[in-house]
């Protein structure tokens, strides 16, 4: 076989595995030599590494978000990535694009390898296989003839095996029709249901994979699955998020019935398999439901037939990624000292990947109190599962505290990832966090953050709701008004509970499964149940504005995610500078002549002086009554003028100063409401307690100078946040220091003068 290129023949291969040269020197790949196709250019890069000593392998395709064709390859080293013991990470590659005059021009490469070279001799050279598309062959089965097509998407000619094709008498081992799956289908056994949904696909020309299952909640027995068909999700190229899906629910019976079923793809069928072997197959079945046997379980064409075996973790990140991320972790913890990341390794393939450079350490040391896990990428088709770990800062902006790339979204994957935040973070347990409803991330927050306060994401409730109460708020006009009064408006846990069986009474929801679960996790969700807990201000109803914005999404392409990440990165640090500079140098307007006005304008950061600003500017609208006096604590209504509706309770002691308000805006957001506030003023005091102005929202909040021991929290907090303190401000002055020589002298001078004057104690 001649390997060719745009040049002359490079190697001709013989079939006894020796090398003839044709006269001239090994070609080197270089940018911008072209092609007439993908597959050429596949070969060249076959050859030259015969030559040189490695063998390669087929990497990532792009595709054109116009018409979906292929528009650039990479082809790897055989050694890239860390999925098998063999392989080092390699970042050897070429990349080829395809452009306007349908040429195949080599874009990117690089060269160098981690690992040494076989000796040419020992390397065959490559076979390259070309993938032929059977002629269709029609099929009695249910009178249609279908075309048959490739059982991968991926167009490369290797590693690839097609559905084998049936002749019309393979097919006479079934005795009459498949019937079609139809809601209310009974069937004996989750094993029966599996096998008849199994045998439906084969004869309509598509393949099953095991989907989803639920479990009790009081015995964790399973209660419900879903088969799915094998084109569902993303997490492969040969997958195209094909909604199609059969789902059984076990009955009080025994009985398994349907109760879901969605029979629409968004793909071609393929040719019907083999129903005899797939009867006998699947009739073997699976252990019941004291195994997770069906969990890990996929039924794979063999040499013999169809089989099943356990199935390998598949990661949503592709193989190209590690090698990028890791090269880049390498670089930054050059620069940066304190730079932290992981790489989960399971069952020899790189799995999650987590990651957050020193300053995002530091951050957490001031605001890792409430913190949001976002997963903005599984809103939509995506490329790059990024998720991000934002808590508040001082100027109420995001602020970055880690990221991670998510292999998978199970329970394993979610409590690796937040173990891997936990350590880099010194084993700093947030107050609370926000993050989607999924079981598996409930379990893990609670397994990794025990104590923590886990708030559902608005997002998701907003889509859990429209899912759910759709068909109630068609059919009933006074639906979304009892609802929403029953959420939001209850002031008390005795009213939320009357109101909520109010509303299931009325629109009779006793049996409602959804309604059971949103009302056994009312904590996590219920404005009434999270205002007790501090979450930064972020607003129930709401979250927070997304770190990365645009610049940074689920479909960035991997080569420009180094650079989007530091830009994002750099503009958020900027917008931060900004403010830390405002709050320094300018002074927002007083609006009154209260000397706590004064006090707070001049420790909170303006941003949050204005918070605080509205609600002393609104005290005024307010009376007070003293209800209840119970010996120092005196316990008032406040009332707004001309809006008797509107009424909070507020205890006060005369003896600490301590103040609490029914409206728990402090606990939540952590600045005096206007009600207590307001109970001030009636008592004359005229500077505010310490511990009511906190230190993280204070101008010095990110610098961490700290008061006393108390208010870092506790003796370990203090250790580690004055070690972040001193660690980023030695940071942020060899920086300074290192300029310029003359900044050098300047700043090594001061730094000897500081440790002769420096009183070392043991």
């Amino acid at each position: 076989m001649t390997v060719r290129t745009k040049p002359a023949a490079l190697v001709i291969a013989k079939s006894n595995g020796h090398r003839e040269d044709v006269g001239q020197s090994k070609m080197e790949p270089h940018a911008g030599i072209e092609f007439d196709s993908a597959e050429e250019a596949q070969e060249f890069y076959s050859a030259y590494a015969t030559q040189v000593g490695f063998k390669i392998r087929i990497g990532q395709l792009y595709r054109s978000r116009v018409d979906g064709a292929v528009i650039s390859r990479r082809f790897v080293c055989s050694k890239e990535g860390f999925q098998t013991n063999s392989r080092t990470g390699c970042p050897a590659f070429i990349r080829v694009q395809k452009v306007d005059s349908g040429k195949w021009v080599l874009a990117n490469i690089k060269k160098e390898h981690n690992h040494d070279f076989e000796a040419s001799g020992e390397l065959c050279p490559p076979r390259i296989q070309r993938k032929t598309i059977p002629t269709p062959r029609s099929s009695s089965a249910g009178g249609a003839s279908r075309t048959g097509i490739r059982s991968h998407e991926d167009d490369s000619p290797s590693d690839v095996v097609d559905m084998k094709r049936l002749k019309k008498e393979e097919m006479d081992g079934i005795v009459g029709p498949v019937p079609e799956p139809h809601k209310g289908l009974e069937f004996n056994s989750a094993n029966e249901a599996y096998k008849f949904y199994y045998t439906y696909a084969a004869s309509a020309g598509f393949r099953i994979r095991i989907g989803q299952l639920f479990r009790s909640k009081h015995d964790g027995s399973i209660t419900s699955r879903r088969f799915v068909c094998s084109k569902e999700g993303h997490q492969h190229p040969s997958r195209l998020g094909c909604g199609a899906y059969m789902r059984i629910q076990r009955q009080e019976s025994g009985k398994w019935v349907v109760d879901r079923l969605q029979k629409e793809h968004n793909h071609e069928f393929e040719t019907p398999s083999d129903l005899s072997r797939t009867v006998t197959v699947a009739s073997k079945g699976y252990r019941e439901e004291g195994s997770n046997m069906l969990e890990n379980l996929d039924l794979v064409e063999t040499n013999g037939g169809l089989s099943l075996v356990k199935r390998v973790s598949e990661s949503n990140i592709s193989s190209n990624w590690y090698t990028l991320l890791l090269e880049y972790f390498q670089s930054r913890q050059a620069e940066d000292t304190g730079f932290f990341y992981g790489v989960e390794i399971r069952e020899g393939k790189g799995m999650n990947i987590f990651w957050a450079d020193s300053r995002s350490r530091f951050s957490c040391t001031q605001f890792g109190d409430a913190i949001v896990f976002d997963t903005t990428y599984r809103r939509s088709s995506y490329s790059v599962p990024i998720a991000s770990f934002v808590g508040v800062n001082h100027h109420r902006q995001p602020v970055l505290l880690g990221c991670a790339l998510v292999a998978d979204e199970s329970e394993e994957s979610l409590t690796w990832i937040f173990q891997a935040w936990l350590r880099a973070m010194s084993g700093h347990h947030p107050v609370s966090i926000i993050a989607d409803q999924d079981q598996a991330i409930q379990h893990s927050i609670a397994q990794v953050f025990p104590g923590t306060h886990h708030r559902f994401s608005a997002w998701q409730i907003l889509a859990k709701e429209q899912e759910n109460l759709g068909p109630l708020l068609s059919m009933y006009a006074d639906f979304r008004y009892d609802y929403e009064t029953c959420v939001f408006q209850s002031q008390t846990a005795k009213e939320f509970e009357s109101a909520w069986d109010m509303l299931v009474d009325k629109y009779n929801l006793r049996e409602n499964a959804w309604f059971k679960d949103m009302y056994r996790m009312r904590i996590s969700w219920v404005p009434l149940y999270l205002k007790g807990t501090f979450f930064a201000g972020i607003p129930v109803d709401g979250s927070l504005k997304s770190y990365f914005g645009t610049l940074l999404t689920a479909q960035t392409p991997v080569n420009e995610f180094v650079v989007r990440y530091e830009k994002a990165l750099e503009q958020r640090r900027e917008e931060e500078r900004k403010e830390d500079f405002n709050s320094f140098n300018l002074q927002a307007v007083l609006h009154t002549k209260d000397p706590i006005e004064e006090q707070c304008r001049r420790l909170y950061t303006i941003t949050m002086f204005k918070v605080f600003q509205k609600e002393l500017l609104e005290c005024y609208s307010y009376v007070g009554m003293k209800i209840n006096v119970e010996g120092a604590i005196s316990r008032y209504m406040m009332q707004k003028c001309g809006n008797g509706d509107e009424r909070k309770t507020v205890a006060f002691n005369a003896s600490n100063l301590n103040i609490n308000c029914s409206c728990k805006m402090f606990e939540f957001e952590g600045v005096l409401c206007r009600h207590a506030l307001k109970v001030f003023q009636i008592m004359n005091i005229r500077e505010l307690p310490s511990r009511y102005i906190l230190h993280r929202w204070s101008k010095n909040a990110k610098y961490g100078i700290l008061r006393d021991a108390d208010s870092a929290g506790g003796a370990q907090d203090l250790k580690a946040l004055m070690s972040w303190s001193l660690r980023e401000e030695a940071r942020n002055y060899i920086e300074a220091g290192a300029a310029s020589l003359e900044r050098y002298k300047l700043a090594f001078e001061i730094m000897q003068e500081g440790r002769r004057n420096f009183c070392w104690q043991n």
